[in-house]
């Protein structure tokens, strides 16, 4: 496996990743909202700063192999 390929296939592996982190952190957080016993002030409060940590740091990492493919 080339360099090249290797990058592909990290950032295809980090993008299935995301993709599938955001997507069950939403269905986790629509549950959430939905339901009467969940008070949606702490709800926002807890998901907010996770979704920006786990998204940054994807698309750092997404970044930084595409950034290190061009050098």
């Amino acid at each position: 496996m080339t360099k090249e390929q290797l990058s592909q296939w990290v950032t295809l592996i980090a993008s299935v990743t995301l993709s599938a982190t955001v997507l069950s952190m939403v269905v986790v957080f629509m549950f959430g909202f939905f339901d009467e016993k969940v008070d949606n002030v702490k709800l926002f409060e807890i998901v907010g700063p996770a979704f920006q940590t786990v998204i940054g740091g994807f698309l750092g990492l997404i970044t930084g192999i595409k950034i290190g493919d061009k050098e």
